[in-house]
């Protein structure tokens, strides 16, 4: 059972629906969570019910995933993706958000700051993958997704997935094995192709709003000299590694994570 309220609504927003989950109450600070390239809005509400406690939290379903518009008519480029977390930051009429994006969907949050540089208080940005044009690939292959969504569209089990999550619990296992099958794989080869041809570093740059650049101690998707280069880029980017994680960092080390974000987000930045 849920500490806090929980919702879903849907929302018509930058041409499409969009489909959110809410956890918490009206009067707190918004806070907008934007999953992964195939993590639907509510494979995070593990995540979203301990940040209610503090925050008001709207959990996306970004586009072609969980109970977002999809199709072949859409768009899933990185900058049709930003302009949806403005376009539904502004239909909701969400002020002084904190934007909470985890690798996908940092890059989303990352180009919204920067196409819209008032729209959003902070920007926490958990594991964003740092491929671009000219840079390391991205270290999670094309096949893990697309082999497990195939998987699940046939209706595969804790015991079918687990090799893709050894580390995850069946629960959660579960849980992503009932909802992936609503990732358009459309949406997730647009996505996984914007890894490697758009250049998120220079919009990092460009960016002058407080910045949480967390990363997991057992990944390798943000290594050290990735770090060095973004302070390098941004100065004020603050910067923390969780211990005992993964790339998915909440699912290894839930109160790492909240230890790392909750004083960013709530206005403490001397972390």
């Amino acid at each position: 059972m849920t500490a806090h309220p929980v919702f879903g609504a849907h929302v018509h927003a930058n041409g499409i629906r969009q489909h959110y989950l809410r956890h918490g109450k009206a009067g707190a600070r918004p806070l907008i969570l934007v999953p992964g390239i195939t993590s639907p809005a509510v494979t995070w509400s593990f995540v979203a019910d301990a940040l209610s406690a503090d925050f008001d939290v709207y959990t996306l379903d970004v586009r072609g995933r969980g109970l977002s518009e999809a199709g072949p008519h859409l768009d899933y480029g990185l900058d049709a993706c930003a302009d949806d977390l403005i376009a539904f930051a502004e239909a909701l009429d969400l002020r002084q958000a904190v934007l909470v994006g985890h690798s996908m969907g940092a890059r989303h949050g990352i180009r919204a700051c920067r196409r819209d540089a008032g729209r959003f208080e902070r920007l926490a940005l958990i594991d964003p993958p740092v491929s671009g044009p000219g840079r390391r690939a991205y270290p999670a292959k094309l096949p893990w997704y697309i082999d497990s969504m195939a998987m699940a569209r046939k209706g595969a089990n804790v015991d079918d997935l687990r090799p893709f999550t050894p580390t995850w619990t069946d629960a959660k296992i579960a849980l992503r094995a009932e909802w992936l099958h609503t990732c358009d794989e459309a949406a997730v080869l647009a996505s996984y192709a914007s890894f490697h041809e758009d250049d998120i570093h220079r919009d990092l740059a460009a960016l002058s709003l407080p910045i949480l650049l967390m990363s997991a101690e057992r990944g390798d998707v943000i290594l050290e000299d990735d770090e060095a280069e973004i302070r390098g880029l941004n100065p004020a980017i603050q910067t923390t590694r969780v211990p005992d994680a993964g790339h998915m960092i909440p699912w290894d080390n839930l109160p790492g994570f909240l230890a790392a974000l909750r004083p960013f987000a709530i206005g403490d930045l001397s972390l």
